[in-house]
């Protein structure tokens, strides 16, 4: 999902992450993929939900390994399979409880490294303070919101919707942050990016069939995850942390914020079912924790601009594992309107060619 844990990097955090379902790895350079919502962190998403989805300094890039296209399918894959572990989750436990095992278990992986890597988190305070904040917007609010929704739309419905997080972020970037201005082709990208979730929804027919709230609810996770990427941009551009130490600073407040508020809204569970924990334990594990450490070696090596093109294939993995393994229905206008909405997020992140000056023709002259 758009970027897993997500805090996005200063170069492309407003506009492009699950986590992601999408989720997005936080960073200040490079914007995570959504995680799955991720947390992502950078491309973050994105959980995309993605997507997955803080760090500092930019990512310089390394060279490109023989390997990193299976590192980067594989993120493809946890990223697009955790709205499907998300289903599977609700199904034994009540939605905080999903996101806070999720969250839980993507910070104990990030921690762990952390440990063997011998690092530190941050010291300041106020480096803290925004991390608390960006850990509400593009992890504990995202991801409880994917997990709400998913109660009553597919998960097919949710990683779509999912993908929307680069039109949110084009749109609010142009009100938030001066320095971008939107061209006309980000201008035609937005619109036909939602004229793709019109067509997802069914809008010509009355959105029948469709769950309104659930689906707000996905699409709030998706405007969630722009609203901090934003807020990260402006905030943590530039702190003198590493991406890792501030990805573990950041969910690890994630998970302190649900441990709250979880025992609030919920009672515990009567039981602890064997599939929806698995599920559960590998939507941490895999789709947060693991998740961007994959993506932060890609950035790295690849640069986030080739490493965030894992936006666009985790509603394709997501609609398919939905299809395949929960058996959820699929008409003709969902996955036509899900190419829609890439293509209108592709061009939102598209740049123009530099228009090249005429040289003047032999014998003519320039007066």
């Amino acid at each position: 999902m758009s970027t897993t844990t997500g805090v996005a990097t200063a170069s492309s955090a407003a506009t492009t992450n699950s986590s992601t379902a999408k989720p997005s790895p936080p960073t200040t350079t490079a914007r995570p993929t959504a995680d799955a919502h991720t947390t992502a962190p950078t491309t973050a998403s994105a959980h995309s939900d993605a997507a997955p989805r803080t760090g500092t300094a930019a990512l310089k890039s390394t060279g490109r390994a023989p390997g990193w296209p299976l590192r980067f399918a594989v993120l493809s894959l946890v990223w697009g399979f955790s709205f499907l572990f998300i289903k599977v989750g609700t199904q034994g436990f009540a939605p905080l409880q999903v996101t806070l095992g999720r969250v839980a278990f993507g910070a104990l992986v990030l921690l762990i490294v952390v440990v063997l890597k011998r690092e530190r988190l941050p010291r300041s305070r106020r480096i803290w303070a925004h991390l608390t904040v960006a850990a509400f917007f593009l992890n504990a609010l995202p991801f409880s919101l994917f997990a709400y929704s998913e109660l009553t739309i597919p998960s097919t419905l949710a990683g779509i919707c999912n993908a929307t997080s680069p039109l949110w972020g084009m749109a609010l970037s142009v009100i938030a942050l001066a320095e971008d201005r939107p061209s006309r082709r980000r201008v035609a990208g937005l619109g036909l990016g939602f004229l793709g979730v019109l067509t997802v929804l069914g809008a010509w027919q009355g959105f029948a069939g469709t769950d309104l709230t659930g689906t707000a609810m996905a699409l709030g996770a998706s405007l969630s995850y722009a609203i901090g990427w934003i807020y990260v941009r402006r905030t943590l551009a530039g702190a003198p942390h590493s991406h890792l130490s501030m990805s573990s600073a950041q969910l690890l407040l994630a998970a302190t914020q649900l441990a709250v508020v979880t025992p609030v809204f919920t009672t515990a569970p009567a039981g602890y079912p064997v599939i929806p924990l698995l599920a559960v334990i590998a939507l941490g594990v895999l789709g947060t924790g693991l998740a961007f450490l994959i993506q932060y070696g890609l950035v790295a090596e690849i640069g986030p601009t080739t490493a965030q093109m894992v936006t666009y294939f985790i509603p394709v993995i997501a609609t398919a594992a939905g299809v395949a393994l929960l058996h959820e229905q699929l008409s003709w206008n969902t996955p036509v309107g899900a190419l829609v909405v890439l293509a209108g997020a592709a061009l939102t992140q598209s740049k123009p060619r530099p228009s090249t000056p005429t040289l003047p023709r032999p014998g003519s002259t320039t007066g």
